[in-house]
């Protein structure tokens, strides 16, 4: 079959992935040198890293499963370009963080004993009512994968953490970090996103608006001393929170956690259009790269969305 239909009449002048094409183009111009750094000296030319980077952000935007094999650093920097775009539309002064579970591309069986002995059940093949801890087993599947549930009465699942901090005013994701999933991994990432922040901010301080889950005397006078006014949701039950009356008399404190839910839209996104809710990939350098990119292609779907059409 032949068209005589160019790809330039194809796509409708209005259709979205026109504005992001030209935020892409820009951005990858800006990396130039960094993609010449990665040409070897010798053999086969390679596949230009342009082509590879606009394909993966089409397999994001229309979820397309496939492999993905990219250099981390480079994920990080395109965010970092990606993010200079919406720069303006940035809100400076009031932030958002929290996790989400990203479950690992590896089945229940495959997480077996690290000693090699066999379950009483048998090699892990029939693993219900089984103790199995992630000291005493590993997945064979995907080592750096942890057994891990994001609340009480929910199903425990091989699992990874992925961390996001949104600034409040729109929505953008300002850094992300993914992690093994264990009990502190959100609060650590939590610190460690919010002193990067600090240091870009010179200092100057923000708030941080966080759920229930951060509320706990060692999160909240971290981000004190590190001059960050934390907005976390108070966690009363059974116990006495570590946000007193202080921090939530001021109306800056509801006005932060009417606008926590904002980062419910990124996870919401980040699983049901990129694929981050199961990945493919394996161990976590694969998986914190991809969703390093994940995040970026986000930011860059929100941007025309607030941005006026360019001629």
């Amino acid at each position: 079959m032949f068209s005589y239909v160019s790809m330039e009449e194809r796509v409708p002048q209005d259709h979205p992935l026109r504005q992001i094409r030209r935020l892409v183009d820009h951005i990858l111009a800006t990396m130039s040198k960094r993609f010449d750094e990665l040409y070897a000296e010798n053999g086969r030319p390679s596949i230009p890293p342009e082509r590879l980077l606009r394909a993966l952000l089409l397999q994001i935007f229309y979820s397309i499963r496939s492999e993905r094999l990219l250099n981390e650093v480079v994920g990080r920097e395109f965010f970092a370009e990606v993010l200079k775009q919406a720069e303006r539309h940035l809100s400076k002064e009031h932030f958002t963080v929290d996790g989400t579970m990203i479950e690992a591309w590896a089945s229940q069986k495959s997480f077996q004993r690290k000693d090699g002995g066999d379950d009483a059940t048998g090699s892990g093949a029939n693993f219900h009512g089984e103790k199995r801890t992630n000291d005493t087993h590993a997945s064979t599947t995907d080592p750096d994968a942890r057994l891990y549930k994001k609340s009480r009465g929910s199903e425990a699942k091989l699992s990874y953490l992925g961390h996001v901090l949104v600034e409040n005013r729109h929505g953008f994701i300002v850094d992300a970090m993914l992690t093994q999933a264990d009990g502190t991994a959100e609060a650590d990432a939590a610190i460690w996103m919010a002193d990067a922040m600090r240091k870009k901010r010179r200092g100057h301080r923000f708030t941080l608006g966080a759920d229930k889950a951060y509320d706990s005397r060692d999160v909240v006078t971290t981000l004190q001393a590190m001059n960050i006014t934390p907005h976390v949701a108070q966690n009363n039950k059974n116990r006495r929170s570590a946000i007193d009356g202080r921090t939530t008399r001021h109306g800056g404190y509801a006005m932060s956690q009417s606008r926590r839910p904002i980062i419910e839209r990124t996870f919401g996104w980040l699983k049901a259009v990129a694929g981050m809710r199961k990945v493919k990939l394996r161990g976590l350098e694969k998986v914190s790269w991809l969703f390093q990119y994940a995040v970026a292609a986000y930011n860059l779907w929100r941007i025309p969305r607030l941005k006026p059409a360019e001629a």
